[in-house]
């Protein structure tokens, strides 16, 4: 909603920008002044004329979203949340890039009211605002308005269009015809390096218009309210495409000595240098943090000038029925409707299903619970789970469809899942092989740090694949993946396993990867009873083999009575089954009590209380861990491995199997070494 006011005003207000733009990096020794300087007047046109937001309420859900993909520019934005009352102080700008400031170097989702997503490693701003985009429309569309209403505005740089994720999404933006995406470029020349033609020369605009998007060329009117407003409305109005609007800045303006220079990009100013531009700018030149009452006064109102419409639409909410508020509420926790676990289905053991197959099977068992379902694959629909019965294409044409076609662009997917995720209002889950993590990982690193509920099927998780060889078969990807905070990764041993993990999936908060295989593995006894339970906990006892009989198999799963088992054998994923049949080689031949454990989530049992964990694993008992991956961090749970440290072979996949040493036969011969060493 635009604010009125007079433009003198308006002029000062952008001057104190500008000068708060320069004092926080100055007072930190480091930062980003030039672009927040060029950019002050299109940052105050967005928060006073265009956009419509409630600072009061910044989570309320039809809010225009505003993304800054230039993150290094965080301080533009910092002090237009301040202004607007965004419930920041100036001592929090004070305290830019400092430890436990609410101000860090690049605008982080959870850590600030009005930051929408993490932004920072270049272009996945751009990306996530596609997902922003997305999301928008899949709720108008199945809502209605009345809910779901509102603009994606955003601003981008040479850095974010140069890095290939803009490419992927920007494409896929203009295919599927996003029109209330906003994006304008500031097309400032310059470089960390020196002036953007040192590296590129690409012609931006026609680019853009190749994928399908409207490029309006504003020019060289950075300073210009009424023509940046201009050009922001005629982008408004395109409602069936994006729109790319072009602005030619000037990086660091109006700074003497620095304006158009590489210095201005990532250094601050300096004293000298921040005193002149203050001087002409009207600013009181020894002054730092200068934020006059009428300049407050004027933000501030701008900052409230969307409560009635936020109201308006609170009463909306209100008239909605039973059946739509459920649906509305289980869509915007990313969740399911009550009871919706109840769906969940269970496999009888001695069935052969490979574990994409089975999760396939789960998520359209449970989908007509799960309202704000969309899913997806990089080109690999069929091939990794994700198939959706009955789901339309999403598309132009078709924007309810619960389908997305993310072609192959395995990084956009990635940061168009975490956009749509941080917009609320959808559970997005995606789908490629798991060698093609390494493609998604910078988006998927971004979804742990933001805590996006995102869900990932990656499947062919293993030198089992076959045929297309070592540059499709993930070795060290499980042991990369485990690695990263705040991502739950999880192996699944069978189908009854993949019911489980999916329920951890849908009701945690953050991001989870399940790690899928291409071969049919059996359903195990025992996981129909305990998965429900161990998954959840990250790692259970499956069974005991005990020489007794030849079987053995204690049903309960627990231990003899004042005995521990002489061996454990610790598996995930399809290797559990190679565990069970060496545990009862073991038992029948050499008179052993072999427990074996699933482990099909490192960070879930790492969570669990040391009690558990011991109970599970009992100290002092030699632990054998086979998978059909890396090495890497096995130490911290057993005392020799059965893994592959190099990369495979093109062959069938049983045969790579066989060949590398995950055979039932070999597990039992590296167990009895194992307790041959440890004098057992």
């Amino acid at each position: 909603m635009a604010l009125v006011g007079d433009l003198k005003l308006e002029q000062r207000c952008i001057a104190v920008v500008r000068g708060l733009a320069m004092d926080a990096p100055e007072k930190a020794h480091s930062g980003h002044p030039g672009t927040a300087m060029a950019l002050a007047p299109l940052a105050h046109v967005l928060f006073t004329r265009i956009m419509r937001y409630d600072a009061a309420d910044p989570g309320w859900p039809d809010r225009d979203r505003f993304v800054l993909s230039n993150g290094h520019a965080s301080i533009l934005q910092y002090s237009l949340l301040y202004l607007t009352g965004f419930g920041l102080e100036l001592d929090d700008l004070r305290a830019f890039r400092q430890f436990g400031s609410r101000t860090p170097g690049h605008p982080e989702a959870h850590h600030l009211p009005g930051i929408e997503v993490t932004t920072g490693p270049l272009g996945q701003g751009f990306a996530q605002s596609v997902g922003l985009a997305l999301a928008e429309r899949y709720l108008r569309h199945s809502f209605g308005p009345g809910l779901f209403d509102h603009h994606t505005f955003g601003i981008c740089g040479d850095g974010d269009l140069m890095e290939g994720v803009s490419h992927e999404a920007a494409s896929l933006a203009g295919h599927l015809g996003l029109g209330r995406l906003v994006f304008v470029f500031d097309d400032n020349h310059i470089t960390i390096d020196g002036p953007t033609e040192l590296a590129t020369g690409d012609d931006v605009g026609k680019r853009f218009e190749a994928y399908g998007w409207q490029v309006i060329h504003l020019g060289e009117v950075a300073n210009d309210l009424d023509a940046i407003e201009a050009g922001l409305r005629q982008a408004m109005a395109e409602a069936d495409r994006p729109s790319l609007v072009v602005l030619r800045s000037h990086i660091g303006w109006p700074s003497p000595h620095r304006t158009d220079t590489k210095e201005a990009h990532g250094d601050p100013l300096g004293a000298d240098e921040v005193r002149e531009t203050k001087q002409l700018l009207g600013l009181p030149p020894e002054e730092d943090f200068y934020v006059p009452e009428d300049v407050l006064a004027y933000y501030r109102a701008a900052g409230a000038g969307g409560r009635e419409a936020r109201l308006a639409w609170e009463r909306r909410l209100g008239t909605l029925g039973d059946t739509d508020r459920a649906r509305y509420e289980a869509g915007r926790s990313g969740k399911g409707l009550p009871g919706w676990a109840d769906a969940l289905p269970s496999f009888e053991p001695g069935t052969g299903l490979a574990t994409r197959k089975a999760i396939n099977q789960v998520l359209n068992a449970t989908a007509p619970k799960l309202p704000g379902l969309v899913v997806g694959a990089a080109d690999l629909t069929g091939n990794t789970g994700v198939a959706l019965k009955g789901a339309g294409d999403q598309s132009s044409g078709d924007p309810t469809g619960q389908q997305v076609h993310y072609g192959i662009r395995e990084f956009g997917m990635a940061s168009v899942m975490n956009g749509m995720a941080m917009h609320n209002g959808v559970l997005p889950v995606g789908g490629t092989f798991f060698v093609f993590s390494d493609y998604a990982r910078p988006a998927v690193r971004l979804a742990a740090m933001s805590q996006a509920h995102v869900v990932y099927f990656f499947t062919h998780d293993s030198i089992g694949l076959g045929e297309d060889g070592p540059t499709h078969q993930p070795i060290e990807q499980l042991a990369s993946l485990r690695a990263m905070p705040h991502l739950s990764v999880i192996r699944p041993a069978d189908a009854n396993e993949c019911s489980a993990a999916w329920q951890v999936a849908v009701e945690r908060d953050g991001a989870t990867a399940l790690v899928l295989s291409r071969q049919d593995v059996p359903v195990l006894e025992g996981t129909r009873e305990r998965a429900a339970d161990g998954l959840r906990r990250g790692g259970y006892v499956l069974a005991e083999l005990r020489p007794r009989g030849g079987a053995g198999v204690r049903g309960d799963g627990s231990t003899r009575a004042g005995e521990g088992p002489d061996l454990v054998l610790v598996g995930t994923g399809s290797e559990v089954q190679h565990c069970l049949a060496a545990a009862r080689a073991l038992a029948e031949e050499d008179g052993l009590v072999v427990r074996v454990v699933s482990l099909p989530s490192w960070d879930l049992f790492g969570a669990e209380d040391t009690a558990y964990r011991e109970e599970v694993l009992p100290p002092g008992v030699p632990r054998l861990a086979v998978e059909a991956a890396s090495s890497f961090g096995w130490e911290r749970y057993s005392d020799a491995t059965v893994t592959i440290d190099h990369f495979g072979a093109s062959a069938p996949g049983y045969v790579n199997m066989e060949r590398f040493g995950f055979t039932a036969e070999n597990v039992a011969e590296r167990a009895r070494g194992l307790l041959e060493r440890s004098g057992r």
